[in-house]
């Protein structure tokens, strides 16, 4: 019965029966840790054959010859480039490798407007007083965190089914050029694991910005990150932009970080012949080369795109039993409640779950009384303000899953709890 057509006795009854039930997990002391989309220790295995590749001086050369070891080729190995062209479907001339994590390229390529406009003419974006970011929500807290570090405005955008809305972005970047860009997670959006639908992908490549350097910050992370057997497909953007002639708009941003290792995977970026040109006058003062040896060691582990594509099916292996025990406790414990509603993803690495509006916090404070961490309420929006007070973020890739089934009780009932008090006050 849902708790909305439940008489005020009803309610109580069910708040005493769930805190009891609350109660019982907080007394077991458990310890539990679902805030971060970690990659779990099975995951990590994965890539352990990576670190014994190389053994010689042979080994430490790429297809052409060149030394690994030493300095020179600062944008990275062609023979890496090959394989994030796979991932980003773009071509490997298009192509920046950088270090090991594509946060810093982005935190980077926003640093690098802020000083000077890759537009003749435009004045870099720290002498706009009023300079604003688009930022769907709810979205990544760490792309909030970049534009709000350099200062920006940040304008939330309201996700639907198919992305962003393309009717509020379309209207707002053509009548203000005080707005430079907006955040992307084209594919299993972070947290909701929407793909944008091919009409979104076009109506970007078709965007009519006021302002001359407006970016697309295309962030691919999730791009081959499939947990069912029934995956989404996404369009390119760099191939859409192209026949709009608009290439300069979108900068894409990938990584390995959740393919080999988070902490010693490999990041790039693709951008166009302009926009490349731009950041790399940049990258030249910042570094002489990245780590060359990564890279070598990701090529000879992987060979190809293909290799990557077969090492994700090993990922994939191992998530999906934890997504399905996420869904299966949503749609067993709460759905007759119709207290909560969620999305369920075909690929990347959250279930964005969306609990009685004016909830979120206590929901997330009740879980960690009992043991569970989760992303604190109000993370996937600009400002850490959801205005519903609303989503949550559950990150099921890193407990195992017998903790996990314990942890979704507890958030169950924790969101239950949360919803009869809210009723009841």
């Amino acid at each position: 019965m849902k708790y909305s057509e439940m008489t005020v006795e009803q309610l109580k009854a069910e708040k005493d029966s769930l805190q009891k039930a609350f109660d019982d997990y907080k007394a077991k002391n458990l310890s539990l840790d679902m805030s971060r989309g970690k990659p779990g220790s099975e995951q990590l295995d994965l890539s352990m054959p990576l670190l014994d590749i190389m053994h010689s001086s042979v080994d430490c050369t790429d297809d052409s010859g060149f030394d690994c070891r030493n300095y020179g080729m600062m944008d990275g190995l062609p023979s890496i480039k090959k394989i994030f062209a796979g991932m980003m479907q773009v071509d490997p001339e298009s192509v920046m490798v950088g270090g090991n994590a594509s946060l810093s390229m982005m935190f980077d390529t926003v640093a690098a407007f802020m000083y000077k406009s890759p537009v003749e003419g435009e004045k870099p974006w720290q002498e706009i007083n009023d300079r604003k970011f688009l930022c769907p929500a709810p979205g990544y807290d760490r792309h909030f965190g970049i534009t709000g570090y350099f200062g920006f405005n940040m304008i939330p955008i309201p996700m639907t089914s198919e992305g962003p809305d393309m009717d509020v972005v379309e209207q707002l970047v053509s009548s203000d050029d005080t707005i430079k860009g907006i955040w992307c997670v084209p594919k299993y959006s972070n947290p909701q694991g929407v793909t944008y639908s091919d009409e979104t992908v076009k109506r970007f490549a078709n965007l009519n910005p006021k302002a001359k350097d407006f970016r697309i910050f295309w962030d691919d992370a999730y791009c081959v990150h499939d947990v069912t057997d029934t995956p989404d497909t996404l369009i390119s953007i760099m191939e859409e932009c192209k026949k709009t002639g608009k290439e300069d708009l979108p900068i894409i941003f990938s990584s390995t970080s959740k393919i080999t290792f988070p902490g010693a995977g490999v990041a790039a970026l693709a951008a166009s012949e302009n926009n490349l040109k731009f950041l790399k006058e940049k990258y030249k003062y910042q570094t002489i080369s990245y780590d060359k040896m990564n890279m070598l060691r990701h090529v000879k582990f992987f060979g190809d795109f293909d290799g990557v594509k077969a090492h994700m099916e090993k990922h994939k292996a191992i998530l999906k039993p934890r997504f399905e025990k996420v869904i299966e406790k949503l749609e067993t414990q709460v759905k007759e409640s119709g207290a909560v509603q969620w999305i369920e993803p075909n690929g990347g690495y959250f279930v964005s779950v969306d609990v009685m509006p004016g909830t979120a916090k206590r929901v997330v404070a009740l879980c960690k009384e009992a043991g569970v961490v989760l992303t604190g309420a109000g993370a996937t929006y600009p400002y850490g303000d959801d205005p519903k007070d609303s989503n949550i973020r559950i990150a099921p890739s890193y407990p195992p899953v017998e903790e996990l089934d314990g942890a979704m009780d507890i958030f169950c009932i924790a969101a239950k709890l949360a919803a009869v008090e809210k009723l009841l006050a």
